[in-house]
């Protein structure tokens, strides 16, 4: 009984691909009751509701005064409008990414989140994939930063390019390990399956000199996500699907010389690191959940909003030089992803 009187109340707006994701978890969590589901699709709502056992609603507004938190899994234009009316009522927010489909408009809502003492976090669910928190602990002086993001079509995807839909989660991770400004940028991009990109490659140059290659396409029939990160001591290999890091480090190198050939032989050896493994989106919500807890309980609000900002910057910034056929870009000491204020 103790238990049931500190549980927080929980609601899922929109119940699609993602939103069932995130209504498994919540149905989980036995510190949350799970308040209600909202689609715009009735029968969907219905049967998402139907399923785990809470109310169905059409109109998220029907979830205001009966939650403390919620996951906004709808489609991106619709994002600011929703997110709004819950952190207006004081609700936290996990609103998935990206935030907005504008800088302005996600600058608004952390705006309204700090004035109504709310949480606001954007679903980077990467940076929960405990893969990564051990790569933060092994990079230190990177060279080159090689990511890859590649998979089959989706045609539940139908108005984000893949620099929005997927691309933003690598930009996230590498402008978080790279401890050094982004100053130049390549980007070039194509459409395949869809009226807008769906295979992109873009190249940073950080004013460190380390230089990072991504990729991402919605049109490749194998699912790959790998970063590969090359520093002086060693190169760097994960999996996010599998969670999985290895390190290659040198050992030892000689040349075989005789009449017939130049024979190189290379030794080194592999570090297999040990990553604890568990569901990033069910970490994300947990933290969303202690956040909102930690607030309750009186203490200070803290929002992600220059990680967050930097990285939807940065994706817009791509996703109009491969509008405007622009395949280069130089910045000086205020990028569009500065965080700072146009």
């Amino acid at each position: 009984m103790a238990r049931a009187e500190h549980r927080l109340r929980a609601g899922v707006v929109g119940a699609g691909h993602m939103g069932q994701y995130h209504l498994l978890v919540f149905a989980e969590l036995w510190d949350i009751e799970l308040a209600g589901v909202v689609d715009v699709d009735r029968e969907r709502a219905a049967a998402a509701a139907a399923h785990y056992g809470t109310r169905a609603f059409t109109d998220h507004r029907d979830l205001l005064g009966q939650v403390d938190l919620v996951s906004v899994a709808v489609p991106t234009e619709q994002h600011g409008a929703v997110a709004a009316d819950f952190l207006e009522s004081g609700v936290g927010v996990l609103v998935e990414k990206p935030i907005a489909p504008s800088l302005e408009e996600a600058r608004e809502l952390f705006a309204l989140a700090r004035r109504r003492g709310a949480v606001l976090h954007v679903g980077h669910v990467e940076r929960f994939n405990g893969a990564v928190q051990e790569l933060k602990k092994i990079v230190e002086r990177p060279i080159l930063v090689e990511s890859r993001r590649l998979g089959p079509f989706a045609p539940r995807v139908q108005k984000d390019t893949v620099v929005m839909d997927l691309m933003i989660h690598d930009l996230d991770i590498v402008l978080g390990l790279v401890d050094s400004p982004a100053r130049r940028l390549t980007a070039m991009g194509s459409c395949v399956h869809s009226p807008v990109t769906d295979v992109a490659t873009v190249q940073i140059g950080f004013e460190s000199g380390t230089i990072a290659i991504i990729t991402a396409s919605r049109a490749t029939e194998e699912k790959i996500r790998t970063l590969a990160v090359t520093q002086p001591d060693a190169f760097i290999v994960l999996d996010y699907a599998e969670q999985d890091i290895r390190v290659h480090r040198r050992a030892a190198q000689e040349y075989t010389l005789n009449r017939e050939s130049i024979r190189y032989r290379r030794a080194s050896f592999v570090e297999h690191v040990q990553v604890h493994r568990d569901n990033p989106l069910k970490l994300e919500i947990q933290h969303l959940v202690r956040a909102v807890r930690g607030v309750r309980a009186g203490e200070p609000l803290v929002l992600t909003e220059g990680e967050d900002i930097r990285s939807l910057a940065m994706a817009l910034e791509i996703e109009r030089m491969i509008r405007d056929g622009r395949s280069e870009a130089a910045y000086g000491a205020s990028p569009p992803w500065s965080g700072r204020s146009a």
